[in-house]
């Protein structure tokens, strides 16, 4: 291994040598610097591999002798050499290694040089799983192994890239359970905690394709969603208002100067699934992380808790079970969807009388006025003459804003400086679900939708480097116990 280290090292410096001498020859100066720059950098990757090989030959051949003490029990040296696959960034290499087990053809129960180097459980290093799957959360697979060829040179299958992401996100649960919470100076006076849900189209089932053909049936849709259930949990500041503030707000279209930012805001993604056997339901699983991280930052309970949704009626009911105790905000986005429903029933879209409309009704509802507006609006419904359709959005726009009265105090959620818009959590659908999951032609199983949205949900709270270390430590304490510590 001495020989292997030290023409390891004879020809690195070789290379080096070739690369100054080739600048300092100018041989380059007719070409563009980005030319110089791209012909380098290839070399040194080169040179990388080069020490790379070096560095593990310097480690020895995991040579402990014949025998070898291993959790209580006398490993044999097998007769010969094993090797293994590395792919790191700078390429491919092979390791050569004595293992230690029983008998050859059984399992080898000890390897010394790997848990010396800390090799991964599979060929990829965790310095390529990092960096390749840093580009997998934000775009497909296909597209992260072209621009992973176009920087290394490396071109792992996109199957390969799908395998490592799940394998990856098999720790994300656990790590999540893991992060202290934010440091209390940093977080302001009230916790607020919001969801939503977006679909995620799926792969029907092979059987159910090789039954449908290659052409889909008369009003038959492309492919069918599963929901997915985001949620975020952040602190803010109180901003307290008044009605008329909020209306003026809304009517420019540009948020108060003086408004208070999310702090420490983080997402998650869940999605109904089978695990161990059993069915695992997206909404209680988002419910469940939720209310774990709000009592890890509440834990005295002094800060009041605000949960801020839309009406679908199951994510109020995972509230009444896991948030009892806290506020319940209606979003006013929805409120007001349906106040333009209603407007337009009556009036042009986008006329002023409309807008008129709107905005005298919002201010009423903002004013903690909500049961004027049904009745307003159920009194125009006895009117004669009016469309079906009228009548169906008039019907629906006053189911939903009896059904959830509760939820629309505005009066007092202004006056406690509480948010009442759920921008949060329907950005983080769009940005956590539809800007990855629903590219062109996409189409995922459960398995592959949940580890994806794992990742990305860990890449976008911006603790990608703090997981990757921690799922880093989990394997290399799995592969090698007290050795890799």
């Amino acid at each position: 291994m001495i020989m292997a280290q030290e023409r390891a090292f004879i020809k690195a410096q070789s290379q080096l040598e070739t690369m100054i001498a080739w600048i300092r020859k100018g041989e380059p100066k007719e070409g563009r610097v980005d030319q110089v720059e791209r012909r380098l950098f290839a070399d040194l990757l080169q040179l990388g591999l080069t020490l790379l090989k070096g560095f593990i030959a310097q480690q020895g051949d995991g040579d402990e002798g014949e025998t070898l003490e291993h959790q209580g029990r006398i490993l044999q040296r097998l007769p010969k050499l094993h090797k293994r696959r590395y792919l790191s960034i700078f390429g491919e290499l092979w390791i050569r290694r004595w293992v230690y087990g029983q008998r050859e053809g059984q399992k080898m129960e000890a390897l010394p040089l790997d848990a010396r180097l800390g090799l991964p459980a599979n060929d990829f290093s965790y310095v390529l799983e990092d960096w390749l799957q840093r580009l997998c959360v934000k775009e497909s697979f296909a597209e992260a192994i072209t621009s992973l060829q176009t920087l290394l040179g490396l071109s792992p299958s996109v199957r390969s890239a799908e395998e490592m992401n799940r394998r990856v996100a098999e720790h994300a649960e656990s790590y999540r359970e893991s992060p202290p919470a934010p440091p209390p100076a940093e977080e302001g006076n009230i916790l607020v905690a919001t969801a939503d849900g977006k679909g995620v189209p799926m792969r029907r089932p092979l059987e159910e394709r090789v039954r449908r053909g290659p052409r889909r049936g008369k009003g038959e849709k492309a492919n069918k969603k599963q929901m997915a259930y985001v949620g975020a949990v952040y602190s803010i500041a109180p901003f307290v208002r008044a009605a008329d503030d909020v209306v003026d707000e809304l009517a420019r279209r540009q948020a108060a100067p003086e408004r208070p930012i999310p702090q420490h805001k983080l997402l998650w993604a869940e999605m109904t699934c089978v695990r161990e056997g059993e069915s695992c339901n997206g909404k209680a699983s988002l419910f469940e992380e939720m209310s774990r991280e709000v009592a890890a930052r509440n834990s005295r309970k002094t800060k009041p808790v605000v949960c801020l949704m839309d009406g679908e009626t199951g994510l109020w009911a995972k509230q009444r079970q896991w948030f009892p105790q806290a506020v319940g905000v209606l979003d006013l986005f929805h409120v007001l969807e349906r106040l333009w429903d209603a407007a337009y029933c009556f009036h042009a879209e986008k006329s002023p009388q409309a807008a008129e409309f709107v905005e005298h009704r919002l201010r009423m509802i903002l004013q903690g006025k909500v049961g004027y507006v049904i009745g307003e609006i159920r009194r125009r419904l006895r009117k004669r003459g009016l469309k079906p359709s009228v009548k169906k959005t008039l019907s629906a726009t006053i189911r939903y804003y009896d059904h959830n009265r509760k939820h629309m105090r505005y009066d007092a959620y202004l006056a406690a400086g509480y948010p009442i818009g759920s921008g949060v959590a329907e950005g983080a659908c769009r940005h956590l679900v539809k800007d990855r999951m629903e590219q062109t032609g996409m189409r995922w199983t459960v398995d592959g939708a949940q580890a994806m949205l794992h990742l990305r949900s860990i890449y976008l709270n911006k603790t990608w480097d703090h997981f990757h270390e921690y799922r880093i430590q989990k394997e290399q304490n799995a592969l090698y116990g007290q050795i890799a510590a």
